[in-house]
């Protein structure tokens, strides 16, 4: 399946312009982030995409490439190896001395803890490298409650992040995340968030996925007994 890697939001009406921003956040006052907040811009409203720019250093993606290309094999799906994804990847383990950094960062970012999150996971799309529509949650009993999503490249022609169920696409860019919740605050999967990477057709694709999972979350995303949360 192929979407355009130039599609457009749709529906965007005034109200949801409005809600589409751009600040310097401090992570819910973090200290760390107090002196040096992060950009945030808000990609779409429901369910919230958030993408943080500047959030990661050229030296940093350099060191993760070289640390990771040695060790690539080629990525599954929950059913194996598919066609459906054709990359390749590794998790890095936190003690490398610049993924544990990275992971504190998130935490300050996001305001969640990192204490059950899965290793860092980093990807490379040469031409033709796809994900086809998925779900990053798929554990019942400890799942990936969100997504931060890491480019580390640039990509001259495809290589979008997609939501087709909202309509929109992200382009990669170098240095930025893109965040999300896959679970609803009553811990039921959000539908809106199925996503996936287009193909590459010109250059290439490296990105880093943080999942962050449910356990140790209770009080800083306290569940909700409302369906529509």
């Amino acid at each position: 399946m192929f979407y355009d890697h130039n599609a457009v939001v749709m529906d965007l009406t005034s109200k949801r312009q409005r809600a589409l921003s751009c600040r310097y956040s401090t992570g819910g006052g973090n200290p760390r982030l107090m002196y040096a907040p992060v950009k945030e811009e808000v990609e779409w409203d429901e369910p919230r995409i958030i993408r943080y720019h500047d959030i990661i250093s050229d030296s940093e993606t350099e060191i993760l490439k070289n640390i990771s290309r040695p060790q690539l094999s080629r990525s599954e799906t929950t059913r194996g190896v598919s066609k459906t994804r054709t990359a390749q990847g590794v998790f890095l383990e936190e003690d490398t001395i610049v993924v544990a950094p990275i992971s504190q960062r998130i935490a300050d970012i996001t305001g969640l803890s990192m204490d059950s999150a899965e290793e860092l996971y980093v990807q490379n799309y040469g031409i033709g490298g796809r994900y086809e529509p998925h779900y990053d949650e798929w554990d019942n009993e400890n799942g990936r409650i969100a997504t931060f999503l890491i480019y580390m490249s640039d990509v001259e022609i495809g290589g979008a992040t997609v939501f087709p169920e909202v309509g929109i696409a992200l382009k990669p860019k170098k240095g930025s995340a893109v965040f999300w919740y896959n679970l609803h605050k009553n811990g039921n999967v959000d539908l809106y968030t199925e996503h996936a990477g287009c193909p590459v057709l010109r250059g290439n694709k490296w990105v880093a996925n943080k999942w962050i999972c449910e356990f140790g979350q209770e009080f800083r995303r306290p569940c909700s007994l409302s369906y529509g949360e």
